[in-house]
C-alpha cells in the first residue's frame, strides 16, 4: 500500500523539528500551534551542539544572537555551619559554579552553548526542517492515531472546523507534554515523587551582577536555593535585558498556600531578601504563568509503527536544563533507527531497540542525578567543588550522558546518600531533603 508519507510526526517543537531535519523529504509534521509560540525561556547544555551541527542548523542558531552560556552557578540560602566532611573546595556559603571550558566534550567545538527564547528557537528549528524538505502543517491538531490497518497508520487531523485523514508508514510522537500517544494508548505514568510546580515570568533590566559573586559569571544560568525544602529559583538570561525567573516547588505547597500567583511568587522569593530586592528594582514584563505535570514516564516508548521522543516520552524536573538536550538527542538516536527500519521495510518494535536502550539509560542517569540533588543538595555542592569529582559532575552537567557509561560520580554520590540515610547520627543527616525517589519510581 502506498502511504501519503513514510513518517508522520506529531509536534513541531525541538524534538519533532530535529527528527524531521534528519528524515527530511520523507516526513510530514503536524503542529497544533502557529510559531513563534510563547514558551518559557530555556538554558541549553552543550550536548545539544553536536545535534545542531549534524542537522545543519547551528549557524542559524548562532545568527539569532542568543545570549551565550559559558557555565552554571548555584547560590545557597544556607546559614548553618555545615561540616565539610573532608570535601575540598567548599566555602561556608555552599555556593558553586562551573565553566564548560573546564572539560573537552566530543563533538563540541566551543566553550559555550546558549540561553534561548524558546519561541524564536523553536521557530528556527521548524523552519529549518521545512527547508530540508519536510512537509509542515501549522494549526493542525492530531485527534486520533489508528493502528488497525496493518498496511498504514491513519492519522485524523483537525484543521480549524474540519478533519482530514493522512496515512504514514509509522508515527513519531513529539507532542511534548501533550503526550498525544501516551494519553491515547494509556501508557502515561505519573512520577510518584517529583510532583513539581513552576511559577515563572520575565523581568527587564534585572541587575544580574548584583546576584553574582563576580562579573565573569553574571550571565550564567543561576539556580538559587531557597530556605524551603525542595524549592529553588531559576534565573535565565533571555536577552541582554530580559531575564526569565521561575520558582519551582512541590505543587501541594501552592495548593496549601491558597494564595494568588503574585502573592505566592513574592512570598517565596522573599525568603531570599537579596533576590527579592533585585527583582523589585526590575520591571516585570510578562504575567505569571504556571507549569505543572512536571515529571512522568511512559510504560513503553516505542512499539510496532510508533516511537515517542522528547517530552512525549519522558519529562523530569528541569533543575539541570536537560529538556532540550533530551529532545534533540532522542530525535538523533531515533532517526538512525527509523532510517534503518525504513530501509528494511519493517517498522516493528524490535527495530527501535537501540533507541530505547540508549535513551532509557541516559534519562535514568538524569533522573538519579536530580533525585540526589533534591535528597541531599549539600552533597551536590560538595561534589561540584571537590576536584576529585568536579570533572565527572561537569560531564553530566554538559548533558554528556548518551555513551552508555554510568557517570563515575553518580555511583559515588549514591553511596554517600545511602550512608547518610542509614545513620541518624551522621553529621549530614539533618540536611536531607524530604523528596526520596523510591524503587517504585518510573524506571524510565
Amino acid at each position: 500500500m502506498t502511504t501519503d508519507y513514510d513518517v508522520a510526526i506529531i509536534g513541531g517543537g525541538p524534538a519533532g523539528s530535529t527528527v524531521a531535519s534528519y528524515l527530511a523529504r520523507a516526513v510530514v509534521v503536524f503542529e497544533s500551534e502557529t510559531f513563534p509560540r510563547p514558551h518559557v525561556g530555556e538554558s541549553l547544555v552543550p550536548a545539544t551542539t553536536p545535534v545542531l551541527v549534524e542537522i545543519g542548523a547551528l549557524d542559524k542558531i548562532d545568527e539569532a544572537d542568543f545570549p551565550k552560556k559559558y557555565g552554571a552557578s548555584w547560590t545557597s540560602a544556607e546559614s548553618r555551619d555545615i561540616p565539610f566532611m573532608g570535601y575540598q573546595g567548599l566555602s561556608h556559603d555552599w555556593s558553586a559554579e562551573v565553566q564548560f571550558v573546564e572539560r573537552d566534550q566530543p563533538g563540541v567545538d566551543r566553550d559555550y552553548t546558549f540561553h534561548v527564547d524558546r519561541g524564536r528557537f523553536d521557530a528556527i528549528l521548524l523552519r529549518h526542517a521545512k527547508e530540508q524538505g519536510a512537509t509542515v502543517f501549522n494549526g493542525a491538531r492530531v485527534r486520533d492515531v489508528d493502528f488497525d490497518d496493518p498496511e498504514a497508520v491513519r492519522l485524523t487531523v483537525r484543521f480549524g472546523p474540519r478533519d482530514a485523514v493522512f496515512t504514514a508508514g509509522m508515527v513519531v510522537d513529539a507532542s511534548g507534554r501533550q503526550t498525544t500517544l501516551g494519553r491515547q494508548l494509556k501508557i502515561k505514568v505519573s512520577d510518584p515523587v517529583f510532583d513539581q510546580y513552576a511559577l515563572h515570568t520575565w523581568f527587564e533590566d534585572l541587575d544580574r551582577q548584583a546576584l553574582a559573586p563576580n562579573q565573569s559569571v553574571a550571565d550564567h544560568i543561576f539556580v538559587h536555593f531557597l530556605p524551603i525544602n525542595d524549592t529553588w529559583v531559576w534565573q535565565i538570561p533571555i536577552t541582554d535585558r530580559i531575564t526569565s525567573i521561575g520558582v519551582v516547588t512541590q505543587k501541594k505547597r501552592f495548593t496549601d498556600a491558597n494564595a494568588d500567583r503574585e502573592t505566592f511568587f513574592w512570598d517565596y522569593v522573599g525568603s531570599r531578601p537579596e533576590l527579592a530586592e533585585a527583582l523589585r528594582k526590575a520591571q516585570q514584563t510578562r504575567p505569571f504563568k504556571v507549569e505543572g505535570d512536571y515529571s512522568y514516564a511512559m510504560k513503553q516508548i516505542c512499539g510496532d509503527r510508533f516511537i515517542l521522543i522528547g517530552d512525549a516520552a519522558r519529562f523530569v524536573d528541569p533543575i539541570f536544563s536537560s529538556g532540550v538536550s533530551v529532545a534533540l538527542n532522542s530525535a538523533r538516536i531515533a532517526a538512525h533507527d527509523i532510517i534503518a527500519a525504513h530501509a528494511a521495510g519493517d517498522y516493528a518494535k524490535k527495530r527501535f531497540d537501540t533507541y530505547e536502550n540508549k535513551l532509557r539509560r541516559a534519562v535514568k542517569y538524569w533522573y538519579e542525578f536530580i533525585s540526589i540533588y533534591y535528597r541531599l543538595n549539600v552533597l551536590f555542592t560538595a561534589f561540584v567543588q571537590d576536584p576529585r569529582y568536579r570533572i565527572d559532575v561537569l560531564k553530566m552537567l554538559q548533558g554528556d550522558v548518551y555513551d552508555g557509561q554510568e557517570p563515575k560520580a553518580l555511583a559515588a554520590m549514591r553511596e554517600v546518600v545511602a550512608a547518610v540515610e542509614a545513620d541518624p547520627d551522621h553529621l549530614w543527616h539533618p540536611y536531607l531533603g524530604s523528596l526520596r525517589a523510591p524503587t517504585s519510581a518510573p524506571s524510565f
